[in-house]
């Protein structure tokens, strides 16, 4: 199911002995586009601390409680490897908080998770190739493909990014400036990106669009500037996304199909049926 990043924040985590904290922040992969990690605010004894939580850890959530359960205790978060929330995290980080909770590398196999489409095939005892299915998601070949991850991100180099910091990043199109960044649109199970939140109000009044990943052309992180291959006219004759309403199946379809753009979907053109 889809749904707006930013509801989820506040979220509390449970483990299984208590409360972890609270959801502030979102780490997600700036090639694949998914939440790679929860950064969730502790507070022990007045003390507060940031922490990630993998969706590798979560179970069955509680959306009317507003609860992420994980399977970890909080004693095995206290004592987790110390990441810096307010600085880079890099692959040498992740390796250490991966194999301190003894789970697999998402990275490599060709899926969003290993070699599978859900974070929890990752857990204890279960390599990436536990899930059986791989990824569906049409992705484009900058974002995620077949080659080795690791030659691409070296041990050093840092590949995640607040989704927090992205929000009010300027928007490009083609042919000249198009708005900002209002939002992001996620997939409950896999975690995965599905779409940027466009406010364009700036030229049509209360106007908001959804760019699949897929269509960015590049991201000036530096600059906070996202390009995107789609034309300002394009944009503007999209379907208006409703804050009140996610879209569904058929509404999302009819997205793709003005792009011009297959779906994410597996079997089915989206054009074929426009």
């Amino acid at each position: 199911m889809l749904r707006n990043m930013q509801d989820l924040e506040g979220f509390t985590i449970g483990a299984t002995d208590g409360v972890i904290g609270q959801v502030k922040d979102f780490y997600f992969d700036d090639e694949s586009w998914v939440i790679r990690y929860l950064v969730v605010e502790t507070d022990r004894s007045g003390s507060r601390k940031r922490v990630l939580i993998s969706p590798i850890s979560l179970l069955q959530p509680n959306w009317p409680e507003r609860v992420l359960p994980a399977s970890i205790s909080r004693a095995q978060v206290d004592a987790s490897p110390d990441i810096d929330t307010e600085k880079p995290v890099s692959r040498q980080h992740e390796m250490g908080y991966l194999g301190y909770y003894g789970y697999a590398n998402y990275w490599g196999g060709g899926g969003l998770w290993g070699g599978g489409l859900y974070p929890d095939m990752l857990q204890a005892g279960q390599g990436p190739e536990a899930s059986g299915r791989s990824a569906v998601r049409n992705l484009h070949k900058r974002k995620i493909g077949t080659l080795d991850y690791a030659s691409r991100h070296p041990a050093g180099d840092p590949h995640l990014r607040s989704a927090n910091d992205v929000m009010r990043y300027y928007v490009h199109a083609t042919d000249g400036d198009i708005g900002h960044v209002q939002g992001i649109v996620i997939d409950d199970k896999t975690w995965a990106i599905h779409y940027v939140i466009v406010n364009t109000s700036n030229w049509w009044l209360g106007h908001q669009v959804l760019i699949a990943p897929e269509w960015i052309d590049d991201i000036y992180w530096a600059e906070c500037k996202l390009m995107v291959a789609l034309t300002r006219r394009s944009l503007k004759d999209a379907p208006k996304y409703d804050p009140k309403a996610l879209p569904n199946h058929e509404q999302e379809r009819l997205l793709h199909a003005h792009y011009g753009h297959s779906g994410y979907w597996p079997g089915e053109d989206p054009l074929a049926r426009k």
